[in-house]
């Protein structure tokens, strides 16, 4: 395997085929498209007024992703984010949350700590007002400060990719003001775990926090919007 490389990612992302990739793979997790759904090639290309070149190669990385599937001589099928899917992300990123926090708590600076706390106080405070989107957006930064206070550029790749593709449900999960609360709750004992400077404790939060919201998507029937 070639050695990572974040320019390469950066400079993908604003590319021809990367614009395009990341709007396919954002409709797509949107569930824009039915599973097993075919993406044409042109109408996709006319819908973004680009050629089927940027659109061809942004196919082999959505199936690389397993997102979409190519068959030869027929064409790229959906295939998207089943429950099962969701459940495994969600049991992969319980252990990759808790070593982020561990990782953050020995590397977080003070700056990134303020913003943490003030990220936190926002989104109690959308929550108080039942602003759930706004909230959720506070909900997204203060894990995505985690990530990158844990200095690691993989893991923060992997983490932040994984928040994106459960983001559907996670919206769904987070409108509903009591997750809402209950999420702030353990928000705030991860900070206090890493203001604290025990990894250990963090750790830990932060892997309940994620089984917390999963087996909560469970209770309440949420993965029904994946096909399972």
């Amino acid at each position: 395997m070639g050695q990572y490389d974040v320019k390469s990612e950066v400079s993908d992302k604003y590319s021809l085929r990367g614009r395009v990739f990341n709007k396919l793979r954002e409709d797509i997790l949107a569930g824009k498209y039915q599973e097993n759904e075919e993406l044409r090639e042109v109408v996709i290309g006319e819908e973004l007024g680009v050629s089927r070149t940027p659109v061809r190669e942004a196919f082999r990385q959505l199936e690389l992703e397993g997102l979409i599937r190519i068959v030869p001589n027929k064409g790229a099928y959906v295939t998207g984010i089943t429950a099962k899917d969701v459940r495994d992300i969600y049991m992969i990123r319980s252990r990759l949350e808790g070593l982020a926090a561990r990782w953050a708590t020995e590397n977080i600076s003070e700056e990134q700590l303020d913003e943490l706390e003030e990220t936190l106080c926002l989104a109690e405070f959308h929550a108080s007002k039942n602003r759930m989107e706004q909230m959720a957006q506070m909900d997204s930064r203060f894990h995505e400060i985690i990530y990158e206070a844990c200095d690691s550029k993989m893991l923060e790749h992997l983490l932040k990719d994984f928040h994106q593709y459960v983001s559907r449900i996670r919206q769904k999960t987070l409108s509903s003001n009591v997750r809402g609360n209950e999420s702030n709750e353990e928000h705030t004992k991860l900070m206090e775990a890493i203001k604290a400077g025990n990894a250990d404790e963090a750790e830990q939060v932060a892997h309940m926090h994620i089984m917390n919201a999963y087996e909560n998507m469970v209770k309440n029937g949420l993965l029904e919007v994946y096909n399972s």
